[in-house]
């Protein structure tokens, strides 16, 4: 898959304590795609980071060739943004 992370989106996985390999194991295989808005797709998983668990959310851009990661952040709100299947 191929992706690209500005350096805005790589400072920011700096300030926010998420690790590269955490950002590229979402990007390969997220637990979930969720719409965002316009041509932004959210790519979300569980991790865990420093012993607690998380919901990485990278904000991805897929209209665009390569895709283009627009943000990254983590959340402990897990069941906020997590959307269940049932």
């Amino acid at each position: 898959m191929k992706y690209e992370l500005s350096s805005h989106v790589q400072q920011e996985m700096e300030r926010r304590g998420i690790p590269l390999a955490v950002v590229e194991s979402v990007m390969v295989a997220p637990g979930q795609k969720v719409p965002e808005h316009g041509d932004v797709v959210c790519y979300q998983s569980k991790a865990e980071i420093n012993q607690r668990p998380y919901l990485v959310r990278v904000m991805v851009n897929e209209a665009v060739t390569p895709m283009k990661v627009v943000t990254v952040y983590r959340t402990s709100k897990i069941r906020k943004y997590w959307q269940s299947t049932t």
